[in-house]
């Protein structure tokens, strides 16, 4: 009866990292087609993945947006041939129950390479972009450098 137990137990827990690796799959699929989107400026495809109350917060401190008001504040930048083109280097995915994604990735931009968070939640099956949070890296032993850069005053 215990082998009974631990088989079935195994069987489960098999079952759940094979659906969570399927839901990864189709997390970074999802990121790649936004990524692409925007490198295309594909209006529709970008913002068509982010929820209607979804936030995404830019690398200045002035930049938090509504979907919506991204969308007009990046008009122009849709109205060319690239938006922006970010390239995933590498991506992290962390479950809170069946409905809820958050992921980090690290990105090669125009800026340098930036890290950005993404929490996803799932809304009638579909994973939608809630929150995306994009920020320039600066190595720490550059840190001192950045800041007078930055804050010659200081």
């Amino acid at each position: 009866m215990k082998k009974l137990a631990i088989l079935f137990s195994l069987i489960l827990t098999a079952g759940y990292v094979q659906a969570q690796k399927a839901e990864i799959k189709m997390l970074n699929s999802l990121m790649d087609d936004w990524h692409k989107a925007a490198a295309q400026a594909n209006s529709e495809g970008f913002y068509g993945k982010m929820a209607e109350e979804g936030i995404y917060i830019g690398t200045d401190a002035s930049e938090r947006w509504l979907r919506d008001e991204l969308k007009a504040w990046a008009k122009q930048a849709f109205e060319r041939d690239v938006a922006w083109d970010f390239k995933p280097i590498e991506r992290n995915w962390h479950f809170l129950g069946d409905d809820i994604a958050i992921g980090d990735e690290k990105l090669e931009t125009w800026m340098g390479i930036c890290r950005a968070t993404v929490v996803l939640k799932k809304v009638d099956g579909q994973w939608l972009i809630y929150h995306y949070h994009l920020a320039v890296t600066v190595p720490n032993e550059q840190i001192a450098d950045f800041k007078k850069l930055l804050y010659p005053e200081n």
